[in-house]
Order: structure tokens, then C-alpha cells, then sequence
């Protein structure tokens, strides 16, 4: 058993605790994971007790606190090297680590738009001003990367970076933006993918409602 403990929220919305808990599922990093729901209307106060921040995810390894998507995953590609979060490539690897600082910084549009929803049905909804460029520069990205690697991943195999992106995959479905056969195919990858598939069996069998991420 790993000592190695990833709280998270709601699987069903939460893109930030999705990213890392597909990115240590994906390569094999042994975990175990707590889902603390966004069940009060300003968080949950349960939050307080196992994060400095207040927020989720963090890691739990013994004493040591980790929070942010990012910083959880560099800290376990430092524990596990030969899981592999990162392309073995050195380049690649620090273009890995641009996209993932990219998406974790950026996209704010999108984001605020389209929330992420693992059960919502496919369809479209009314756009803001700046989405659509938002989607613009993911699929430029996913196409540039897709190119270089030959995919099916962004670098081929299954590494980190496909996890940071795997909110958006679910935005671009469930809302519809877009009919790029590039970028469908790559989605479809990312879905097929056995790790993704186990966070999105848990996050149908929730019934915690939030309504504000119910676009």
C-alpha cells in the first residue's frame, strides 16, 4: 500500500483534482485517494484540515504537504522516476512542462464558460468573447505536439502533459467546440484511456449537484 494520499473534490467537476489523479494513475504511481465534496455553498470546512490553502488537491506523504496540480505531480515525478510523468526527451520534456504552465496559467475564457462536467450531455451553449480563441490555441497546440510525436498522445505515450489537458478534453466535448478530426481523435485517446475511464466511473456514480458548474 502506498503511503502516498491524494485528496480531491468532486470527481464529476473538479479539473483541478483531475489533472494530477489522472496523471499518477496513468503511469503507475501508487496512490490512495479521498474525495472531499464541494457539498457547502463556500467549499467544504473539511478542506481546512488537510490543506494550508483550503483548497483541493493536495498530497499527503507523511508529514509532507503537497498542494497545486503542478507542484503534485513534479513531486511525484521526483519520487518515481521510472513512472515516467515526463517525456524522457529533454526537450520534449521542458515543452511538456511549457504546455502544462500554459494550460494551468491560461484558458481563463473557457474556463469561466464551460465549466467542467463529467455527466453534463453533449451540446452547445451561448459563448463569451474569447472562448473560442481559447480553443483556437489548444488545438494549435495539440495539433503541433501531435505532429511531432506521431501522438496518439501528445508525446506519444501517456505523460503528464495529456493529463493537465484532460479538463479541456471534456470542455470541448460536452460543449461541442469543436469538429477538428485532429483534436477528436486525440480526445478520443485521452477518454479511451484506462485511467480516465476509472476517475469517470466514479465521478457518473456521484450525486452531489453544483449548480453553478451545471452550464
Amino acid at each position: 500500500m502506498s503511503d502516498l494520499v491524494l485528496y480531491v473534490g468532486n470527481k464529476n467537476y473538479s479539473s483541478w483534482s483531475l489533472r494530477p489523479w489522472l496523471a499518477l494513475k496513468g503511469c503507475g504511481v501508487p496512490f490512495a485517494d479521498v474525495v472531499i465534496p464541494f457539498d457547502f455553498p463556500n467549499g467544504n470546512p473539511r478542506f481546512r484540515e488537510i490543506s494550508p490553502t483550503g483548497r483541493v488537491p493536495v498530497l499527503h506523504h507523511g508529514a509532507v504537504r503537497v498542494w497545486e496540480s503542478l507542484a503534485i505531480i513534479e513531486y511525484a515525478a521526483e519520487l518515481f522516476p521510472e513512472a515516467g510523468l515526463w517525456p524522457e526527451d529533454r526537450v520534449d520534456r521542458a515543452t511538456a512542462r511549457s504546455l502544462s504552465m500554459e494550460m494551468l496559467a491560461g484558458f481563463r475564457a473557457l474556463r469561466g464558460a464551460c465549466p467542467m462536467n463529467i455527466r453534463r450531455p453533449v451540446g452547445a451553449i451561448a459563448l463569451p468573447e474569447g472562448v473560442m480563441e481559447d480553443v483556437a490555441r489548444i488545438e494549435t497546440i495539440w495539433a503541433d505536439a501531435l505532429a511531432r510525436s506521431g501522438g496518439p498522445f501528445l508525446f506519444g505515450r501517456f505523460t503528464a502533459a495529456d493529463a493537465m489537458f484532460a479538463p479541456v478534453v471534456n470542455r470541448l466535448e460536452i460543449y461541442a467546440l469543436t469538429h477538428n478530426p485532429v483534436s477528436l481523435a486525440y480526445m478520443a485517446a485521452v477518454k479511451a484511456h484506462p485511467a480516465f475511464l476509472a476517475w469517470q466511473t466514479d465521478a457518473l456514480a456521484e450525486t452531489w449537484v453544483v449548480p453553478e458548474d451545471e452550464a
